[in-house]
């Protein structure tokens, strides 16, 4: 049910548009609606009604207030945005019958479909139950990881130790018996789980029975999104990466980074005069900032932002960024909760320096720090660096080096999976952290 949620929320948007464009068309306007221009600005506003959507969180927020507030702000959003359009446009390109109709029909069918969403998840839950022989510290981490937010829903309902596990009499079936007693669906074995005859026997019998059987690094992949740190090195040559092995895709990549960019100039060139009042105001000193960083393949370039912190002379020694930094200004932060410090990025992409997607590029100095420290770190640059990423999304802001090791799992499962889908997914998350102002 939870799968049917968002295809249904899309369907009925395209349904309200479309029907009311049509009656409109047919009874108040008198117009052939499918040969008219209002035909291709009906997909637009439909676009924007399903991004506004996807932005805001729907329809994956839990029922209530919550999904309330989300849809009716998709529904207020996507309606200012086609009606900027048409200010623009000095036309009526859409009426405001259609307009304003499909907005309020769309908030309680956006409420439907996220209580339908929730619904399913709550049944994942109950249906990925699991069973893993792993160590103390590593059950730990599991039940750490799938409790903030994970890409599928699940909880550890018994975690055996290896003693624990195996059996050496044939009757005595300890893994066999815990999935049976907990009602578990998956079995997550971790290496030496993985070479014991005993275990992997007990395995084959549930595999057989229906349940589900992981390797531990499997279940990182395929329920957090990630690479555990302790297999970086092992498997970090064992797969593709499309920007190097897949040549269409590069191409076809770098094209839209070439698109985005263009339309995202539009934004900055009316970003720079607000910006320059609010540095007269309150960030006095250079309106850019300007910073070496490690690109693909090692280069370094020089990557460029909107000034959000006091003018080198003032600053501290150099050291990690926080969030909270005391160096930057009122209006900087300002700048770096809305994200438009990030826009002057845009020059970077026409350069080639960034892509839209990718691990986010680092400051030399900590590149020498941390490849140094970690192992395989520097197989990150066998890409083209991001203004926004895989570890954006799913972890956010790293100010030290255990963040660093954090995002770098992160980052391998971004090139191990590499692909247009993925980069559509993760700047769809992007645009909903930053409507909802959830990390940078």
């Amino acid at each position: 049910m939870r799968r049917a949620a968002r295809p249904l929320l899309y369907f009925g948007a395209a349904v309200v548009v479309l029907g009311l464009s049509k009656y409109h068309a047919a009874y108040i306007g008198h117009y052939d609606f499918t040969n008219s221009f209002r035909f291709a600005w009906s997909i637009v506003y439909i676009g924007l009604l399903c991004l506004a959507a996807y932005a805001v969180g729907l329809p994956d927020l839990a029922r209530g207030r919550s999904a309330l507030i989300a849809a009716l702000a998709a529904s207020a959003a996507a309606a200012l945005g086609i009606s900027l359009l048409q200010l623009l446009a000095g036309s009526s390109l859409l009426p405001r019958f259609v307009v304003l109709g499909a907005a309020i029909i769309l908030v309680p069918w956006d409420i439907a479909c996220t209580a339908l969403a929730t619904g399913g998840r709550t049944r994942a839950e109950e249906r990925d139950r699991v069973v893993a022989v792993v160590s103390l510290d590593e059950a730990d981490a599991l039940r750490a990881e799938l409790g903030q937010a994970p890409e599928r829903n699940a909880a550890i309902v018994d975690d055996l130790r290896l003693a624990g596990a195996r059996s050496d009499q044939p009757r005595q079936r300890p893994l066999v018996e815990s999935v049976v007693r907990n009602g578990a669906s998956v079995v997550v074995l971790d290496r030496e789980a993985q070479n014991d005859e005993s275990i992997v026997g007990q395995a084959a019998a549930l595999h057989e029975a229906g349940i589900r059987v992981r390797t531990l690094t499997l279940f990182y992949d395929e329920w957090l999104g990630k690479l555990p740190v302790w297999e970086l090195e092992r498997v970090s040559l064992m797969f593709d990466i499309g920007e190097l092995h897949r040549a269409r895709y590069g191409r076809f990549k770098r094209l839209v980074d070439l698109a985005i960019a263009i339309v995202g100039l539009l934004f900055l060139v009316v970003a720079v005069p607000i910006v320059l009042v609010g540095d007269l105001m309150a960030n006095r000193g250079p309106l850019f900032y300007r910073q070496p960083r490690v690109g693909k393949n090692g280069a370094t370039f020089e990557i460029l932002k909107f000034r959000t912190m006091r003018p080198v002379g003032e600053d501290m020694p150099n050291e990690w960024t926080t969030e909270d930094d005391p160096r930057i200004t009122p209006f900087g932060g300002l700048l770096r909760r809305t994200h438009v410090d990030e826009l002057p990025q845009l020059v970077n992409v026409l350069r080639g320096d960034l892509s839209v997607v990718g691990p986010r590029p680092e400051q030399p100095q900590y590149v020498r720090e941390l490849t140094g420290k970690i192992p395989f770190y520097d197989l990150r640059h066998r890409v083209r660096p991001g203004l926004t990423g895989w570890a954006q999304v799913k972890y956010g802001y790293a100010g030290s080096e255990s963040d660093a090791l954090q995002k770098l799992q992160y980052d391998f499962f971004y090139m191990r999976h590499q692909s247009l889908t993925l980069d559509v997914r993760i700047i769809g998350r992007t645009l909903r952290s930053v409507v909802r102002r959830g990390g940078r």
